[in-house]
């Protein structure tokens, strides 16, 4: 891996790929698309994005890809993961279906749908911790978005938000070399998100 322009892929099986794609080159990495395993062989991280997590997780399974992504992902492989690809990390979800599979690596229980359907997006500013300029909001884009209902000891919040029950939830969580949010920060133009897990793909390779 070249320390300076790591490769990242953004699994494109469903989702918002194009927009994360950007989101990475801006960021000064390697971007590109990922859908067999042959190709995941050839990045030193992944991007699962933002979509539908049942979708996805059948077409993982349907393209031969969740079996070598769980081994990367034990391996040690960075993994960003925005909304669905939030549930996807997640080793328990609540509110899906009974089939549906996880690749899992972050020791968290994620809610699918939690802010509501797809009419109940909304847009937020996000106190995100470790960023350049920190004091500045992430501006978050919340689209039938989950949220973290609990965390393992070994699992970093980065940023909550309190509902209207006022109860705080995680919306952005790290463990290891494993990133996920809630919202989609691939929508905005602010990279900074893409910015911190590519130096995380960096410090890892190195």
């Amino acid at each position: 891996m070249s320390s300076s322009s790591p490769v990242v892929g953004v699994l494109a099986l469903q989702g918002d790929v194009r927009e994360h794609l950007v989101a990475l080159a801006e960021a000064d990495a390697l971007a590109r698309p990922v859908r067999r395993p042959e190709e995941l062989a050839e990045v030193d991280a992944l991007v699962i994005p933002g979509g539908e997590s049942t979708t996805m997780s059948k077409l993982a399974l349907l393209f031969g890809v969740m079996e070598p992504l769980r081994a990367r992902v034990a391996a040690g492989m960075p993994v960003y993961g925005t909304c669905a690809g939030m549930i996807m990390l997640a080793d328990k979800i609540l509110d899906g279906r009974d089939d549906q599979e996880t690749v899992g690596g972050i020791d968290m229980v994620v809610r699918r749908n939690a802010f509501g359907r797809q009419n109940e997006s909304f847009e937020l500013g996000v106190h995100f911790a470790g960023l350049p300029d920190e004091s500045r909001p992430v501006h978050g884009v919340f689209i039938r978005a989950p949220w973290v209902e609990s965390t393992g000891t070994g699992v970093e919040v980065l940023a909550s938000l309190r509902t209207e029950a006022g109860v705080d939830h995680p919306v952005a969580v790290r463990q290891g070399n494993l990133l996920a949010t809630s919202f989609h920060p691939e929508l905005t133009g602010d990279h900074r998100v893409h910015a911190y897990f590519v130096d995380l793909v960096r410090a890892a390779g190195n």
